[in-house]
């Protein structure tokens, strides 16, 4: 592990992959400012306030406008990585990323809603392009002794992201919250003694909140120039020998890199042509058609699981499980404690033990605490301990996520595929989680209103046949070449 392999992971799973993880999460803990916000403008514009439906479609609409913005990013990858390359995707789409912090840090100044929805929909853009390209870029640089371990990376900073937004939204920093008695209907919606139509001083932290996204962006369209372009992308599909050798050079810190110029080598010429394949083609290629479903019920199951439903609205779950609202979001904190910790001891155990047992393990974790979930809120009014059951149940389904199921999947995209079909898969991958995620942030509220605690029970069948699938079909690639994965699966 040389010193610019483990500074470019750093890099960009710090000012990419952790900013997916921290938009995740960032509108959990200023929801109530949020929605005064949209009612105060509201009233302002029209003479009355929003209806509690309408107000809650369009929260929902700003949750859920993040994963429209990362399907249409996830799109946007394959032309984006062979036109830029994959460092220069990362590069350019940095600036996104400053772009929508200005649109959400003025959003309240300016008394504009649509200023906040239109933010949140250019960092899902950011993050439906990188959540793809960040693990298609180390999957290239990381010899194979450490794909493993450089792949799950991203993941803990997805975590960490989370937590950041966990613990910058707790009352004592930015997520002020005033405990003063409210008349109704405003106690709902609006802090006391409004002034401005916009809110109070006391509200005044949750633009700065959402637009903290501008700093590690920045940082790494700082820094990232430091460093060479892929060495496959630049032998591959730039047939650039000399870049390659330069690119091998500095990322594997010795001058003898024959070996793994040769194993390039063979994969390209393992391809028929060195020409990227299109999604469609993807779906054609009867070859490639056992990895291809992988990727689909990996991706499609990593946001089907309710991971997204329990990040979106982890404040609501403690509420309904009878948690006091001044306990919410240290209880919140503390599972991003676990998020993190369950992300390292995958990290650090995957080149050891695999990639299929950390997925098995977590999908099984998530969906026997998913069931677990709905027997302790059923429970709760006969059993008033059991709220504390519902809380180690959403701390098991974090953990479970974290520890496999969280970043796995986009390893195995990038170890499934060889060079010219890579790009499809992300692309396909990439879209079908970001339509899940949307899917699922958008009626969670809805499905919870109508299914109540039986809601957990569709997550808990989705995770328990990811990983029988996992265990029937997906072979084991730990420390195996690409050529030597598609030779398994022929």
């Amino acid at each position: 592990l040389t010193f610019p392999l483990l500074s470019v992971t750093l890099l960009v799973s710090f000012g990419s992959s952790m900013l997916y993880g921290y938009n995740l999460a960032v509108v959990n803990s200023p929801a109530v400012h949020i929605k005064s916000f949209y009612n105060a403008t509201w009233s302002r514009r029209y003479g009355h306030g929003l209806a509690p439906g309408l107000l809650t479609l369009l929260y929902s609409v700003t949750v859920s406008v993040f994963a429209l913005g990362g399907l249409l990013g996830s799109l946007l990858v394959g032309m984006l990585v062979e036109r830029y390359g994959r460092k220069g995707a990362l590069s350019h789409s940095a600036v996104l990323v400053l772009l929508a912090g200005g649109f959400m840090g003025f959003s309240r100044e300016l008394g504009s809603p649509e200023m906040v929805i239109v933010g949140r929909s250019i960092t899902g853009l950011h993050s439906g392009i990188c959540l793809s390209v960040v693990p298609l870029y180390l999957g290239e640089i990381a010899p194979k002794s450490l794909r493993g371990f450089l792949g799950l990376m991203p993941s803990i900073f997805i975590c960490l992201g989370v937590f950041f937004a966990q613990v910058l939204g707790l009352p004592e920093l930015l997520g002020e919250v005033s405990t003063t008695p409210q008349p109704v209907p405003w106690a709902l919606l609006c802090p006391p003694g409004v002034t401005s139509p916009f809110g109070s001083s006391q509200d005044r932290f949750w633009p700065l909140l959402l637009s903290l996204v501008v700093v590690p962006a920045s940082l790494q369209l700082l820094l990232l120039r430091c460093f060479p372009e892929s060495p496959r992308y630049l032998l591959i599909e730039r047939n650039d020998v000399c870049g390659a050798t330069k690119a091998l050079r500095r990322f594997l810190g010795t001058h003898d890199v024959q070996d793994v110029m040769e194993e390039m080598k063979e994969e390209q010429r393992s391809l028929s042509s060195v020409e990227m394949v299109s999604v469609w083609r993807l779906l054609r290629d009867r070859g490639v058609r056992w990895q291809t479903l992988s990727v689909v019920v990996l991706n499609a199951g990593m946001q089907l699981s309710g991971i997204d439903a329990i990040w979106f609205y982890t404040n609501t779950i403690f509420a309904k499980a009878g948690i006091p609202v001044s306990q919410i979001p240290y209880t919140t904190v503390g599972t991003g404690v676990i998020e993190v910790v369950a992300g390292l001891i995958g990290c650090f155990t995957i080149e050891k033990l695999g990639r299929r047992p950390l997925v098995i393990t977590g999908f099984c974790t998530m969906g026997v605490c998913s069931a677990g979930i709905t027997a302790s809120l059923l429970l709760q009014a006969a059993l008033p301990w059991m709220r504390y059951v519902s809380v180690a149940c959403v701390v098991g389904i974090i953990a479970g996520f974290c520890v496999g199921p969280a970043g796995v999947p986009f390893l195995m995209t990038a170890e499934l595929f060889t060079q010219s079909h890579r790009p499809a898969a992300y692309i396909l991958g990439g879209s079908l989680n970001w339509l899940c995620n949307f899917t699922i942030g958008f009626i969670f509220p809805f499905l919870q209103m109508s299914a109540g605690a039986f809601c957990y029970l569709v997550f808990c069948g989705v995770c328990l046949l990811v990983a029988l699938y996992v265990y029937l079909v997906i072979p084991e690639t730990k420390n195996k070449t690409f050529v030597e994965i598609s030779h398994i699966f022929a």
